[in-house]
């Protein structure tokens, strides 16, 4: 016969119901600003093309915003991508965005307008260079595209940013020895083997463009080796943000048969302006982190996304409103 539970003595309950309701207490003020109305208002979100992952990302922050801010109308733009999304942010024209580190450094190397005013909410996750052609091709190597028709990205894209610089370390010159074409992640898939021979992207794991292609049409990764990512870093920056790293097999595995591809990544950043109020900005910041698991069920790569090294949003700055959250909950 089982033993009953022992008794409580009424000082012992007492402290029990005490701690319950402080730790209760805790958790409640780490989800949500006790004493503090939710901001309310309009902000404008830039993104990305349709069928990557800034604009799922997006999408699914959007309705976590909605859950924590019901009176914050959160508009998303699509968007080029990475250039095009740090030039809306600096400019004003945007409230926050996503972009590649490469991509905010160079706009401050530039010396364009707005730079200095930008500022950091949370590192995220990283872009992995995918560089796809058909199953059946005889690109094996970054040499092979002389001569091909190859999809670089779309103007203002952080894709053109990074297949530009691949392309000029091996040696080719995207204007002259590659028919260069302009195609984003939402058309490209479509285009591979009928009008493309290859095609870059750069995108979080797995990017849903390339999985439904994988369900349509064979293809496989061209390898972008280490010894190039060197020659790379050796040109200064901003090409210090790029890392050599090998795409997991399981990012497509019906593509890699459980291998993995060679290649670069480099960190996306959730980017605003210093004018931006601190207090929507400390309250989306807290909804970034503590969505991470729910979005992440959608978009695998948001999975990554952590508090221990989301404040590290170099080249920029942290914003006053994030920094006053992340010490909030600092250990």
């Amino acid at each position: 016969m089982p033993k009953p539970f022992p008794r409580l003595s009424r000082r012992q309950a007492l402290q029990t119901a005490a701690a319950t309701i402080v730790a209760l207490g805790l958790l409640l003020w780490w989800l949500l600003p006790l004493g503090e109305d939710p901001p309310a208002g309009t902000i404008t979100f830039s993104t990305g093309t349709k069928a990557g992952v800034y604009q799922k990302y997006g999408d699914l922050l959007r309705k976590e915003i909605r859950k924590d801010m019901p009176d914050l109308k959160v508009k998303l733009e699509t968007s080029a991508g990475s250039q095009e999304n740090v030039r809306l942010v600096a400019t004003g024209q945007s409230d926050f965005a996503i972009a590649a580190a490469d991509a905010v450094e160079t706009y401050q190397q530039n010396g364009d307008p707005g730079a200095d005013q930008l500022r950091g909410v949370a590192r995220l996750y990283d872009d992995y260079v995918q560089l796809v052609v058909p199953a059946d091709s005889d690109i094996r190597t970054l040499a092979d595209l002389k001569g091909k028709r190859v999809s670089i990205g779309v103007p203002n894209s952080g894709v053109r940013l990074i297949a530009d610089r691949v392309l000029n370390a091996a040696g080719i010159d995207p204007d002259k020895d590659i028919q260069p074409r302009a195609e984003g992640i939402d058309t490209g898939p479509k285009l591979l083997g009928h009008g493309l021979d290859a095609f870059f992207w750069s995108g979080g794991l797995p990017t849903d463009g390339l999985k439904q292609l994988a369900e349509r049409s064979a293809f496989r990764f061209v390898p972008i080796e280490p010894s190039l990512v060197a020659k790379l870093h050796a040109e200064g920056e901003p090409t210090r943000y790029y890392r050599a790293t090998n795409m997991p097999a399981s990012a497509y595995p019906s593509v890699q048969n459980n291998r993995t591809v060679p290649t670069m990544a480099v960190s996306n950043l959730l980017i605003t302006r210093k004018d931006m109020d601190p207090e929507l900005t400390e309250w989306l910041t807290r909804t970034v982190i503590k969505s991470r698991d729910g979005i992440g069920h959608d978009v695998h790569s948001a999975q990554l996304v952590d508090v221990r090294t989301a404040i590290y949003t170099d080249p920029v700055p942290l914003h006053d409103g994030a920094r006053r959250y992340y010490r909030s909950v600092k250990p």
